[in-house]
């Protein structure tokens, strides 16, 4: 799903190869995020750097915010208690804001 939504914002910013005709891969009632595209872009960004630092924290943001996952439903997946999804859940969306605040 993020790559979903990451392709389509980065279409919408490029506006490559059809000038301003839009084709539509997707049923747009899918995409649910209400994130302008450069936001959902940056955000990609920081999750790729996140996954180079810390690849549970980044698996842990992406089925959370991505998947929709419940935090058992994610420690169920990555095989870890629910504890530790919620401690690494936090110390990611910290890593994250500061990471998108640091960001012209």
């Amino acid at each position: 799903m993020r790559h979903i939504l990451v392709d389509s914002a980065r279409a919408k910013n490029y506006q490559k190869r059809g000038g301003v005709m839009r084709k539509v891969v997707l049923d747009e009632g899918l995409v649910m995020s209400k994130m302008k595209s450069a936001d959902l872009v940056a955000l990609d960004d920081a999750l790729n750097a996140l996954a180079e630092e810390d690849a549970r924290k980044s698996k842990i943001v992406e089925f959370r915010f991505f998947g929709g996952l419940s935090v058992e439903e994610t420690a169920e997946v990555l095989k870890v208690s629910t504890d530790t999804v919620l401690r690494d859940w936090r110390l990611a969306k910290a890593w994250l804001l500061r990471e998108l605040q640091a960001k012209p």
